[in-house]
């Protein structure tokens, strides 16, 4: 066992940084050198880090069961896809573990090494962004839109305008999630249409609503017509047009839109009849035509063709119209390619002729299935091509699936308590918006969505009113991985803006007694500016410790009275300088005695500015931090330090450093100034 350890170590340690191993390091268990020898790696450390990071620490095992512990799984599953920790998912709980994990590049320290720990953290963002990034994943099946047709004989595996999403997606949810609590969201994947599906079935065609020309059963190839029919099947190259005498394919190839036509779509079509593996079908590259209104269609019976029936379809020799057929056959999928063995054929095959993905999905290999649909041509002497109209399981009734035009699309749905409905103010990137972006893999990476998702928002809501809010949600590729990553963009009267509220912050992490611990040693920057957050924070603070604790006890009324050390604004005093206005320490004497001139009477300007120094750091900034940081206490063996960078005014800015030691829980001890 102890081989196995030591090996490991010098596979992980000796290789990333050489200079961490001494020479015999490479010398374990070669003669000459004690079974006991301990190898040691001890450094010390800069990292940040890296996105792989975020989602390999919220995967640890460890970690994993804090978590849960603590009711916050969710909360730790967003980490890792958002890449930022929380006030609930804090670095100081759930870095430690991850330290010691294979998956960090540096697990095999010894004790005594330290490590400097960059990492994000989002200091005000709205709860929404880790509650949607953590959302369960939900994508509709077969059975689902049988249900929203209700029906398992005739439907289609899209939603459609006489079936919309938003009516059938919240009780749907309700069944699939009994258990959801108040506060879930769910992003659920699925087919959606802008037309209704068109189910066929019966033996006598409905009388056409526009009178149909007697085209199509005697045209010649080579020779020019005009054509009014109906679209009574489409497939992703073109479409078949049925007049009163038969139907002919109309074929354009990878220019086709799918979306242009539907079943049922009165047509009035002007093109020259060409041919192609014996099929006679309209050449789409030089037709035109127009679709000038919608009628209901009903399918005529198909004739049924067995195995030898379909053998004898291989003996056409000469181009022939589109036939309304059938087979019962069983599906057989290789790679790309699929076909139709149908029993006692001894050559002829059936093929789907260029379906939508709504169609190609239901074809399993190994199922046996009845197909209906256009016979429109031959390929390789040997494959009957069927542009489907119908589909059925050997063991159900024939399922009507339309051919009609969908398109894949995302939701994000969100659970009250009591029901389920679309997130407000949330925004989530469809398989369509990639394509736009030019995301050849479905996704978003590297710093595309600041560069996207602005543009996307301002195309999607032109009309916008500033300070408008949107939840934007949207697949992330990062670290070998994608994952749902949900942020929040403000409209500022002209642009999108990312609400950023996540900022870096470096904690110390070291190794003692084999296990890595958090060394709370604190570094605060105050910048010294008007509106910035964290400086007015602190030293607003410091103002209210000085009226509770100064001001009160002198007789002081309100914290805006002006009448000791804080001034009539509420939000600066004299007696150590703060100030929440400006950001800064105001050490100017002038203004002090300004402010409380009986407070400094008989004082030389040297005197004030010591005075006031000797409050900032013996009582006001240690009063502060022990209002702003209550759970801060000593750690054994450690001494706890918050180190203050902070700008001084005294006619002219200058930037200093202090230092406070934790002494007791919530209590702080000044240390040093370098002024």
């Amino acid at each position: 066992m102890k081989k196995h350890i030591l090996n490991t170590l010098l596979l992980g340690g000796c290789a990333l940084v050489l200079t961490g191993c001494s020479e015999n390091s490479w010398n374990n268990g070669l003669d000459g050198f004690e079974e006991n020898t301990l190898i040691t790696d001890v450094q010390t450390i800069e990292y940040t880090l890296t996105d792989a990071d975020y989602s390999n620490l919220a995967a640890n095992t460890t970690n994993i069961a804090i978590a849960k512990e603590a009711d916050l799984s969710n909360e730790l599953k967003a980490v890792g896809t958002q890449r930022y920790f929380t006030d609930q998912i804090t670095a100081r709980q759930y870095v430690p573990a991850f330290l010691s994990d294979p998956d960090f590049p540096y697990f095999t320290l010894s004790d005594g090494s330290a490590l400097k720990l960059t990492y994000k953290v989002a200091t005000n963002l709205p709860n929404e962004i880790a509650d949607i990034a953590a959302a369960s994943q939900f994508e509709m099946t077969e059975g689902h839109y049988q249900y929203v047709w209700g029906s398992e004989e005739d439907y289609a595996n899209s939603f459609a305008p006489s079936q919309p999403a938003s009516k059938h997606i919240p009780a749907i949810l309700k069944s699939e999630y009994p258990d959801a609590e108040a506060g879930e969201y769910v992003i659920v994947n699925y087919n959606n249409s802008d037309v209704d599906p068109v189910f066929g079935g019966g033996s006598t065609p409905d009388q056409p609503a526009f009178q149909l020309s007697e085209v199509i059963g005697t045209v010649e190839e080579g020779s020019s017509y005009e054509i009014k029919g109906i679209v009574t099947a489409v497939c992703t190259s073109g479409y078949i047009i049925t007049d009163a005498t038969g139907s002919i394919f109309a074929y354009y190839g990878n220019s086709f839109d799918f979306a242009s036509v539907k079943i049922g779509d009165q047509v009035v079509l002007n093109g020259e009849i060409g041919s192609y593996n014996k099929g006679l079908q309209v050449v789409g590259s030089s037709s035109t035509y127009e679709v000038v209104g919608n009628q209901k269609y009903t399918y005529p019976a198909p004739a049924v063709y067995d195995g030898a029936a379909l053998d004898a379809l291989l003996s056409r020799t000469s181009p022939e119209l589109a036939v309304y057929a059938q087979i019962t056959a069983t599906v057989s999928v290789s790679g790309n390619y699929t076909n139709f063995i149908v029993e006692g054929a001894e050559t002829a095959q059936g093929s789907p002729y260029y379906v939508p993905a709504d169609i190609k999905a239901q074809l399993v290999d190994g199922q046996k299935m009845t197909i209906t649909g256009y016979y429109i041509s031959i390929s390789s002497n040997k494959y009957c091509n069927f542009i489907i109209t119908e589909l059925s399981s050997a063991a159900s009734a024939p399922k009507r699936v339309a051919s009609i035009p969908s398109v894949n699309e995302n939701a994000v749905y969100y659970f009250d308590g009591n029901k389920w409905s679309a997130a407000a103010n949330t925004s989530i990137l469809n398989p369509s918006d990639y394509t736009a972006m030019g995301q050849t893999y479905g996704n978003l990476s590297g710093t595309t969505p600041t560069e996207f998702l602005p543009i996307y928002l301002k195309q999607k809501f032109p009309y916008a009113k500033a300070e408008d809010k949107e939840f934007v949600v949207y697949k992330y590729y990062a670290g070998g991985s994608t994952t749902y990553v949900c942020d929040q963009y403000q409209f500022n009267g002209s642009e999108w803006v990312k609400n950023n509220g996540v900022v870096e912050e470096t904690s110390q992490f070291v190794r003692t007694s084999g296990a890595w611990i958090y060394d709370p040693n604190v570094t605060i920057t105050l910048p010294v500016g008007k509106g910035i957050e964290i400086s007015t924070l602190y030293y607003q603070t410091c103002t209210d410790w000085v009226f509770e604790n100064i001001d009160k006890p002198l007789g002081s009324t309100g914290i805006k009275s002006g009448m000791f050390y804080v001034t009539s604004y509420g939000n600066n005093e004299y007696y150590s300088g703060t100030s929440a206005y400006q950001g800064n320490v105001d050490l100017r004497p002038s203004a002090a005695r300004t402010q409380y001139p009986a407070a400094y009477e008989g004082m030389t300007d040297e005197e004030v500015v010591e005075t006031m120094k000797s409050r900032f750091c013996n009582e006001v900034m240690p009063g502060a931090l022990g209002m702003l940081h209550p759970d801060a206490a000593p750690i054994d063996g450690i001494d706890v330090i918050y180190t203050i960078n902070f700008g001084v005014y005294t006619g002219s800015t200058a930037t200093y450093t202090a230092r406070f030691q934790v002494v007791a829980p919530g209590k702080f001890q000044f240390l040093d100034c370098n002024w």
